[in-house]
């Protein structure tokens, strides 16, 4: 059962080189699975989701990239600042987005010229989109999508990239982009919104998601649960990772183990392995260390191990189902 059956919008977030669009990717499969349809979304430019589902390039269109377990549909879109202006021009002043007023827009650089100049509306352009797209219903009423998944910006900037009510304000006081940002952030703020925080039993990875959370509560944003990813199983039992951090390893029990695998066992192969040891069991313990600091933050937490290989399709089937398995989708 999900611990977020209430949530429709997914917001995946994490210090760079923690894996959130890997995350975002297998979550979208798992929110899937069972004949769901499910809207996967990014706003970075990267076209990290092509590259995970091995696909071309994605338009600024809904385009289906997966079908999950059981038969969901898993569609992605790359969100583009300037198609989602035009967007924005059309649904308020009635501008055609392949009409002549819009090519000379872009001709001019005035698109570029408004996001650029104005990050504030970047980010109304970019989170509108998505807000769209999760409120959107089709012609029997009901939602077109079960579930949207935003692979949003680093935790760092995520929100300020959220919060764009604030952004706003210095923009415009009244009006259809006060009107715009104001439905945006009724929906981000809602219990229908969750914002996950992927991270790394490492230090720096850590700090940022504790530090990330509180700044998304104090604009209160609601914080979902905390996805720590590439986990490691420990190689040695509790008691020898106790005595290879003490530097108190039996360096016998290991040459022993060595002589009753049929290898040799000079001194000096003996005490790399034990410095080996000592090294993993201080990795280990940091890893423990990082645990309770992410406990102190009483949300969900869930675990994905270090896959062997690079991340393919495959692995990401496999990651969406521990997901599930532990009650994220």
């Amino acid at each position: 059962m999900s611990d977020f059956p209430d949530v429709r919008l997914h917001v995946v977030t994490g210090k760079g080189g923690t894996g959130k669009t890997t995350v975002a990717a297998s979550l979208a499969l798992a929110l899937a699975a069972g004949g769901k349809r499910v809207l996967l979304a990014e706003v970075e430019g990267r076209q990290g989701i092509a590259q995970l589902f091995d696909c071309p390039p994605l338009p600024y269109e809904e385009r289906k990239v997966a079908v999950a377990r059981g038969g969901g549909d898993v569609y992605a879109l790359a969100i583009d600042p300037e198609d989602a202006l035009l967007d924005y021009l059309h649904m308020f002043y009635k501008l055609s987005r392949t009409g002549v007023a819009a090519r000379t827009l872009r001709r001019m650089g005035a698109i570029d010229f408004a996001t650029t100049v104005a990050p504030g509306l970047r980010d109304v352009l970019l989170t509108g989109k998505v807000k769209e797209a999760a409120v959107r219903r089709d012609k029997s009423g009901r939602h077109a999508y079960d579930a949207v998944v935003l692979d949003a910006p680093p935790t760092g900037r995520i929100a300020r990239f959220l919060n764009i009510s604030h952004e706003v304000g210095g923009l415009a006081k009244v009006g259809p982009l006060k009107t715009q940002s104001d439905g945006v952030m009724a929906v981000l703020r809602s219990p229908a919104t969750a914002v996950h925080l992927v991270t790394l039993l490492e230090e720096m990875p850590v700090q940022e998601t504790i530090d990330g959370v509180a700044e998304l509560q104090s604009v209160g944003l609601p914080v979902g649960g905390v996805v720590v990813n590439s986990v490691r199983v420990p190689l040695l039992h509790p008691a020898d990772l106790l005595a290879a951090e003490q530097g108190s390893l039996d360096r016998e029990a290991l040459r022993a183990g060595l002589e009753k695998a049929g290898l040799d066992a000079p001194d000096h192969l003996v005490q790399a392995l034990a410095a080996e040891a000592t090294d993993h069991a201080t990795r280990v313990a940091l890893e423990e260390r990082g645990r309770d600091a992410l406990a102190g933050l009483d949300r969900p937490s869930y675990e994905l191990p270090l896959l062997p290989d690079s991340v393919d399709l495959a692995g990401l089937y496999e990651l969406a189902e521990m997901l599930k398995a532990q009650g994220l989708a």
